[in-house]
Formats: structure tokens, sequence, C-alpha cells
């Protein structure tokens, strides 16, 4: 199970049925905690599959900062609370954003929105020639994935974007 947004909704992690015979949860610090540069994961499971894992991915060379910075990340609650927070602000405010626009709410997490529109492709285009980059789908030509601006200005940005 990729449990890579996990930490951004804990009650939908399935941690705690880590030793269930066949189940691997695998996580990162790419997502929630922004630290993508550092590569550096974990896999949750009973210790025939974390074994089986093992065997697979061969050697793995983690360098110690990168150690020392998931651990401090992973035990820093009052910042993980008070970014879920902000994020879960955040993200209800792109939704009304994206909604006034005329985009249908399809779901996704407080770190993106999965919308709806029958003109995606053309907004699509509108928005990567004002330098915001959203994806979009192939095989669902209607949908697009915004992520969340990162501050003021970029909500500012993707409002004048849209209007």
């Amino acid at each position: 199970m990729d449990e890579a947004f996990a930490e951004v909704t804990p009650r939908a992690s399935i941690a705690a049925e880590a030793g269930r015979p066949g189940l691997l949860i695998l996580r990162s610090f790419g997502k929630f905690f922004g630290l993508a540069g550092i590569r550096l994961g974990f896999a949750l499971g009973a210790s025939a599959e974390i074994d089986r894992l093992a065997r697979w991915l061969g050697p793995w060379a983690v360098p110690g900062p990168a150690i020392e910075t998931g651990i401090a990340a992973l035990a820093d609650r009052g910042w993980q609370d008070a970014t879920r927070a902000r994020l879960a602000a955040d993200a209800a405010r792109l939704t009304a954003l994206l909604l006034t626009h005329g985009f249908a709410d399809r779901g996704g997490t407080d770190l993106f929105r999965l919308v709806e529109h029958p003109q995606a492709s053309v907004i699509w285009d509108r928005l990567g020639r004002a330098g915001i980059l959203v994806r979009p789908f192939p095989d669902g030509p209607t949908l697009l994935r915004f992520g969340l601006p990162a501050d003021e200005a970029g909500f500012a940005r993707l409002a004048a974007a849209l209007g």
C-alpha cells in the first residue's frame, strides 16, 4: 500500500494493520514533509514482508543526515498538526476558488484537488502560458489536478489566470 499521502490525513492510514501477512506499507517524506530531495522513506510490515523487500531492493545506503532529518520530522508533532490545519484551510480555499470558476470537485487530498471542467484542455493551456502548472489526464480529458498555491500571491495569481 502506497501511503505517500498518509501524513496529510493520518486517519486514512492502515499502519495499524502493518503486521498482517502480505501487507507492505510504503511511506515517504516527499509529500507532506516537503523533503523529496533527501529521497527518504520507510516500509511497515510483518518481518517476512520487510525481509522480502530488503532482498528485492538490495543494499540501500541512506546518509546519516537524511535519517536524522526524518527522525526529527516524525517527532515534531506540533509542526505536523499546524501544517495539517494550514493545508486543510488552503485546500478548502482552493476548492472554493475552483468552484467559482465552474469546476466540479472530484476529490483529492489536502495537498491537491482533482476537478472536472468541460474546457479542461483550454484551461490547462491558458494556465500553462501564465506559468501555472496543473496536471492533465490524457485518459480523462475533462480532468485537471491543481496543487495548492504556495502563498497569498499564488492564490491571487491563480484567481487572475482563471478569471
